[in-house]
């Protein structure tokens, strides 16, 4: 019997635990997971928040249904026949720039007659064929790839605030291969965007022809997808089809190896025995944890910043919002000087997120652009938020509801150096066989990503298993 104990009872830690149970059984092997989390609830970030009849995300409010990994998860668990995907009316989304909310375009034809782009600007998205390619090794931030491919403009009114969406972050400070891989690929490999939209274009239409099903070929694609009951259905599932056993307010303070396995040592002063252990901590939670272990490595993961957020969440009468909500929502351009990052129509997103005759608002404020926003009041917050929704969407009436969530660690950000931070820890890890790492500060941010390392790791887990047998 080997134990295996998973740190972290968010996506990462549950969905590594669960796919650890799946395998082995299908392996025959017998193991024991036991799952420390240091909160007194699972879920880590994923929280779906109801009151007075609304559902406020916490954290992450969906994953896309383009890849496949959750998706499979959600069949595994049995809970496919639950899925909720945003409606038509969300696939249309608003960049707000030069005091003015645009459509996004979706086709070319669309982009030529927009307004977001100037004439200068589209021009210069249309040179984009003819830079070449970067063929060095530096790893290149978002901004400098998008200022050198694309222009200045494309930087500020897509770029920019493509990231804000994403990362929260900062494009001059984020790096390219690691954040978007598929974008640096594209480049390497066909030598430019446009260039590989047009060879891939063909290529789907061909496969199309010859009646194969393919992809969409409009952008990331994907639908969003959630619950009824917000995407906590999800982790709620998990912590139900899971044998494992899951301790809450268990957080390890320091991490010691042994012969043949570890030591994990509580806050609460108890010692867990474990022969393996997953960590899917945050970064900085690990590095304190191996501070005493490993030093080398433990200043690696130190090396991984989070931005920190508010999440704003306002409530309003239907009728006292002039503006047509039909949509996703917008985020902000570079250079607008607004307080928020953008703000999501949540509830023109998905049904029953808020009482009938009401709507629901989600803002983002803070980030890596703004990391003093955490520390105002929540007053200031909310007060700023306001003032931006005044000016954005022309709304003066108080919000009937109010929630407010503060994130110090929001979101791990992928600067420049980050790949070889990686095989840095790889090697570290080499010297301490048994522990391996998952979560949302290594390959990826979003729901897709995190289940599919866990995946992977918990496969590599069973190999590793399996070779000492």
């Amino acid at each position: 019997m080997t134990k295996i104990a998973v740190l972290g009872a968010g996506i990462s830690g549950l969905s590594t635990a669960y796919a650890l149970e799946k395998t082995a059984e299908r392996e025959n092997l017998e193991i024991e997971v036991v799952i420390l989390e240091k909160l007194e609830r699972t879920g880590g970030k994923v929280m779906s928040v109801k009151t007075d009849g609304f559902l406020c995300e916490w954290g992450p409010n969906g994953f896309l249904d383009n890849k496949p990994m959750t998706l499979d998860l959600c069949r595994s668990l049995g809970v496919d026949a639950n899925l909720l995907r945003s409606n038509d009316n969300a696939r249309k989304r608003f960049i707000y720039a030069g005091g003015t909310l645009h459509r996004l375009p979706e086709t070319a034809g669309a982009f030529l007659k927009s307004g977001l782009i100037s004439w200068p600007g589209k021009l210069r998205l249309g040179c984009e064929m003819l830079i070449t390619p970067n063929r060095g090794d530096d790893d290149e931030t978002l901004a400098d790839f998008a200022r050198r491919r694309l222009g200045g403009e494309a930087l500020e009114r897509l770029i920019g605030p493509m990231v804000s969406g994403i990362f929260a972050g900062d494009p001059e400070t984020m790096s390219l291969r690691s954040c978007f891989p598929r974008i640096y690929q594209l480049e390497q490999e066909y030598g430019g965007l446009i260039k590989a939209m047009a060879k891939l274009g063909r290529q789907k239409r061909a496969e199309r022809k010859a009646g194969k099903q393919v992809a969409s070929a409009a952008g990331p694609g994907g639908i969003l997808t959630s619950f009824a009951g917000g995407i906590q259905d999800l982790t709620d599932a998990l912590v139900e089809k899971l044998t494992a056993e899951i301790r809450v307010a268990s957080g390890v303070a320091r991490l010691e190896t042994k012969e043949g396995g570890f030591l994990l040592h509580l806050e609460d002063e108890t010692v867990v025995e474990a022969d393996m252990v997953v960590s899917a901590a945050p970064a900085h939670a690990l590095a304190t944890m191996l501070k005493q272990t490993d030093a080398q490595a433990a200043s690696l993961l130190q090396q991984i910043p989070y931005a920190p957020m508010n999440i704003v969440c306002f409530g309003y009468e239907r009728d006292k919002i002039s503006r047509d909500l039909s949509g996703f929502g917008y985020l902000i351009a570079r250079g607008e000087k607004r307080h928020t990052l953008g703000t999501l129509w949540d509830s023109s997103i998905f049904p029953n997120r808020a009482p009938r005759g009401q709507v629901l608002l989600r803002s983002m404020y803070g980030g890596a652009t703004n990391p003093q926003a955490i520390e105002l009041s929540e007053d200031e917050v909310r007060n700023k938020t306001m003032a931006d929704l005044k000016l954005i969407m022309g709304i003066d009436a108080e919000p009937d509801f109010v929630k407010v969530f503060r994130h110090r660690r929001a979101i791990p950000q992928y600067v420049p150096g980050h790949g070889r931070r990686l095989l840095e820890l790889d090697e570290r890890l080499a010297q301490i066989p048994g522990l391996f790492l998952t979560g949302n500060a290594f390959f990826g941010v979003g729901i897709n990503d995190c289940v599919n390392a866990s995946n992977r790791i918990a496969q590599k887990v069973i190999e590793t298993i399996e070779a000492k047998k």
